[in-house]
């Protein structure tokens, strides 16, 4: 990067516009910028996951996560390019399997919440999913590689499974939609 950003401060967004990083400038509510500020987002979100109490192997990986959501954001950032991969999408299909292996099955709808970590990998669900139907968006309009939005909906589902193990941390369990409430 050199010193790209030395000075964050540049004004040159005053306009409205912002700048990618082929050089060219874009409005800032493109959905190209939209998209690039969704996974940002989740990244932060992922961030705030990890100042919970998790288990070390899980918090390298939410951390490779992170840094995979950095290579998207860059990837959106300069159209044409390419930085997510099929190997990192088939990463993400083994981290599934791997918890989804112990979890009961579902026979109701999970509601967000049990404890903090796991209302927190709903929130960065939700936020995945806002995220993958930006990148659907750019997708529509313009042409970009198929491996971020298959990431992005292989994330989603790991979030949720997540959620799901991490509410049985110290014997907790999911907390589901009772659909014969009384209303």
């Amino acid at each position: 990067m050199g010193n790209r950003l030395s000075k964050i401060a540049t004004r040159t967004g005053d306009a409205g516009t912002t700048g990618l990083g082929d050089g060219s400038r874009v409005d800032k509510d493109a959905l190209r910028v939209h998209a690039m500020g969704d996974v940002d987002e989740l990244n932060s979100h992922i961030g705030v996951l990890l100042c919970e109490n998790l288990s070390p192997q899980l918090r390298h990986e939410l951390i490779s996560i992170q840094h995979d959501l950095f290579d998207m954001g860059g990837e959106l950032c300069i159209p044409g390019y390419s930085l997510i991969t099929e190997t990192q999408v088939a990463r993400l299909d083994a981290l599934l399997e791997k918890y989804n292996a112990d979890l009961p099955p579902l026979r109701d709808f999970v509601l967000p919440g049990g404890n903090r970590p796991a209302a927190l990998a709903h929130v960065c669900r939700t936020v995945c999913r806002r995220a993958e139907r930006a990148i659907v968006s750019v997708g529509k309009n313009e042409a970009i590689n198929d491996h971020p939005r298959q990431y992005m909906n292989r994330l989603s589902d790991l979030l949720f499974v997540l959620s799901r193990v991490l509410n049985r941390v110290d014997g907790g369990s999911d907390v589901l939609w009772e659909k014969e409430r009384e209303r």
